[in-house]
């Protein structure tokens, strides 16, 4: 995408924005998708190929397309939290059926009747975020700095610099894949949930990404975190973290 494009539907519009690596000519590893159910439910995912690895791009699309599937495949109105564990729980065989070491990360944002449910395989993180730019909840990335945020060890400009900063140790498409299932947290009027490849996470901090969003045109605000993100993946601060990646990025507001 040029452009971020904007998707009106029953409980808000969402932004979403998908950019390929600077300088790359493979295909975007990243994929996503957003659906709305006939009931209402919004779903949306975002899915992260490892790079690196055979068929990345493959990869991210059976995640996101398993879990629309599932999703879509649920009786109407019936609790989506199994539909879309069966979908990521398929995703993981299919990735793996393919036989060549394939893998993804992927998170889903689960979004009904005015609350918010997040589920994450790797680094590809979710977060929610009020007006006045409260970060009301954030998930874990699933690698081992992000594990040392979570429990204080390492603080967040100090992760952004770590050796280890791109190992993760959960993805789809392991023998070994668990799901991480964050709460249902309710969602207050003008909250607004985002998430995103780690083309993202990984030349923002935090703080920067909710003062970006946390309030004012949603559209502007997405264009806001590209340009942000590009000039430091173009190294245009040698001080500040910077590292060129695909990006993908979906942004709920009510």
């Amino acid at each position: 995408m040029q452009k971020s494009q904007s998707l009106e539907i029953s409980s808000g519009r969402i932004i979403a924005l998908a950019k390929r690596c600077p300088g790359k000519e493979e295909p975007n590893d990243d994929s996503a998708v957003v659906v709305q159910t006939i009931g209402g439910a919004i779903i949306m995912a975002v899915a992260d190929g490892v790079g690196g690895c055979p068929l990345g791009y493959k990869a991210s699309a059976i995640a996101v397309h398993c879990v629309a599937e599932s999703v879509l495949e649920a009786e109407p109105g019936a609790d989506l939290r199994p539909a879309i564990l069966d979908g990521i729980e398929k995703a993981n065989h299919d990735i793996l059926d393919l036989g060549v070491g394939a893998a993804t990360t992927l998170s889903v944002v689960e979004i009904v009747d005015q609350r918010a449910r997040v589920y994450t395989v790797g680094d590809s993180m979710a977060m929610i975020v009020g007006q006045r730019g409260v970060l009301k909840w954030k998930s874990t990335s699933h690698s081992p700095v992000g594990y040392l945020v979570e429990s204080g060890l390492l603080d967040e400009e100090s992760a952004m610099t770590h050796d280890e900063r791109h190992i993760v140790s959960n993805l789809v498409g392991s023998a070994t894949m668990h799901i991480g299932v964050g709460p249902s947290r309710p969602l207050s009027r003008r909250d607004r949930v985002i998430l995103a490849s780690d083309g993202l996470f990984d030349n923002l901090h935090i703080s920067e990404v909710v003062e970006t969003i946390k309030n004012g045109d949603p559209n502007k605000r997405m264009e806001n975190l590209a340009a942000l993100s590009s000039s430091r993946m173009d190294g245009q601060d040698p001080q500040l973290p910077g590292k060129p990646d695909d990006l993908t990025v979906l942004l709920f507001t009510q």
